[in-house]
């Protein structure tokens, strides 16, 4: 089940307030407040006080937060468009993610897992790849891998 746009929002929301506690500064007015730890009866300080600026938070908020709509990875690699034409012929345009992290070698496997997918389901005994073909199409915002091909569903034996 895919999360949806929410739930990636206040993800990226906590990882952003996250981040920010990378920066600490000591209060204002010169003063910390130390956490105790007792042991043993021996009290160790573990951490000064911590203060997470409003300023830092959103700054490093917006830096994850567009970092996360550019890449992000829980949507797939790969958006397939299929048509289907006569004589059980089916073509496919599919288009990879244009900033991605891995995946740029799975296009042949993402094909055939979506021919054998329709094969199953149609109830067809197997399938002929009639034409595939790899590309790259570029554009401003940077170049994009692309792969077209059609299929012809088979019959079952009998």
């Amino acid at each position: 089940m895919m999360p949806s746009c929410q739930h990636r929002l206040f993800a990226t929301v906590l990882i952003a307030s996250l981040l920010s506690a990378c920066s600490s500064s000591p209060p204002a007015d010169g003063t910390s407040t130390p956490t105790p730890f007792t042991s043993s009866g021996v009290t160790k300080t573990l951490v000064d006080a911590v203060m997470y600026p409003l300023d830092k938070t959103v700054y490093w908020g917006a830096w994850v937060a567009v970092a996360y709509l550019v890449t992000d990875p829980w949507a797939p690699n790969w958006e397939i468009q299929e048509a289907r034409f006569p004589e059980n012929h089916v073509h496919f345009l599919m288009s990879m993610k244009r900033y991605y992290a891995g995946g740029a070698g799975e296009a042949r496997q993402v094909f055939n897992r979506r021919a054998k997918e329709l094969m199953r389901a149609g109830g067809f005994g197997g399938y002929e790849i009639v034409e595939y073909s790899e590309g790259m199409e570029s554009s401003v915002l940077g170049a994009q891998r692309t792969v077209e091909g059609v299929i012809r569903l088979t019959k079952m034996p009998g």
